[in-house]
């Protein structure tokens, strides 16, 4: 018995060395973004430093940049965390209600809490209005149950749970959309692992427009055009054509384009500081690596892809950060993350 009580000593002396190291990196990843020091090492933010340079998931990655962050605003939660009182996966809900003035009262309500138990404690401080609007992926049987002598699913068109009682229905078409108010509906869709990709290419290629586009922004954009198309076939809403003498040359060919995209695979070719490159997917720029304004032509060689962030950066090590904060969206302080994370992806 005696050995036991050494052993669980020994686990509580450890789990607490454990909760005091977790709270030092956290004070020291703080000061290190605070600093903005994963801009110098070539990242786009300190989630991107988190999974690229230290090898952490992205889950884990979010989880730790987000309380580095509410411990830049609030210093208050390092004690709790250093003693195991506050998890680390309550931070998010914690950092959605936790103020200044609130500290003191909110602050105790989190110790202790799972993650599910700590979004209760949110959604009583901060209550949700409506439901939100989000995109469900879920995955379908793709046979359908067994049918029973009252019917077949053939007869309904429907998929019921294999217990259910069928019955002769009028058929119904799969997709299925849900009143929520005057103008938003719950659109039920069974689509294939195939449209779910085009639908993230999509997002990509939208992400100088619509950065983060939600899955119907991406769907009405897709849309849109084939409507535009439409009227333009049946000659409805035609325009006349642009005035040539207006239009502003192209300084890098169409044919240059295609090349440079099919060579650097669609993603970001800046070089980072840890070894690869940064590879975002989102809101990609063609970037000449000498600048025009030195003399750098818009030949194939001389090209490449780069996300908005390091296309950015790339400017400002060239010509200063003086200058390049003079143009709109030029500011060094400006927080821009090269690709936006869902925890869930």
């Amino acid at each position: 018995m005696s050995n036991a009580r050494d052993q669980a000593d020994r686990l509580a002396e450890l789990l607490s060395r454990e909760h005091g190291a977790m709270a030092e990196f956290l004070v020291a990843l703080a000061e290190f973004d605070r600093q903005r020091g994963w801009e110098e090492l070539g990242y786009s933010s300190l989630f991107w430093f988190l999974h690229g340079r230290l090898g952490l998931s992205k889950g884990v990655a979010h989880y730790r940049g987000a309380a580095a962050e509410l411990i830049q605003a609030h210093p208050e939660v390092v004690a709790p965390l250093r003693d195991g009182r506050l998890c680390l996966t309550s931070i998010l809900e914690l950092a959605k209600v936790l103020t200044g003035e609130n500290s003191a009262s909110v602050l105790p309500r989190y110790f202790g809490l799972s993650r599910r138990e700590a979004a209760e404690i949110t959604a009583s401080i901060r209550p949700v209005e409506k439901p939100p609007v989000r995109d469900l992926v879920t995955s379908v049987a793709t046979s359908p149950p067994a049918a029973t002598s009252v019917a077949t699913n053939r007869d309904i068109g429907v998929l019921v749970q294999p217990l259910e009682p069928l019955l002769r229905v009028t058929p119904r078409p799969s997709d299925s959309a849900v009143p929520l108010d005057e103008e938003l509906r719950r659109l039920h869709v069974t689509v294939s692992r195939r449209l779910l990709a085009k639908i993230d290419m999509a997002r990509d290629a939208l992400s100088h427009t619509h950065p983060g586009a939600s899955t119907e922004a991406v769907l009405e954009a897709g849309i849109d055009l084939i409507l535009a198309r439409h009227r333009k076939r049946r000659g409805v809403g035609a325009t006349a054509p642009a005035n040539p003498r207006r239009a502003a040359p192209a300084r890098i060919t169409a044919d240059v384009k295609r090349r440079v995209w099919a060579r650097d695979g669609g993603r970001c070719q800046w070089h980072l500081n840890g070894g690869g490159t940064c590879g975002s997917t989102t809101r990609l720029e063609f970037d000449h690596r000498v600048p025009r304004g030195l003399g750098g032509g818009s030949e194939e060689a001389n090209v490449r892809l780069l996300c908005r962030f390091h296309n950015q950066r790339a400017a400002r090590l060239v010509y200063g950060e003086v200058h390049m904060s003079s143009f709109a969206g030029g500011s060094p302080s400006a927080r821009e993350p090269c690709a936006t994370y869902a925890p869930a992806a």
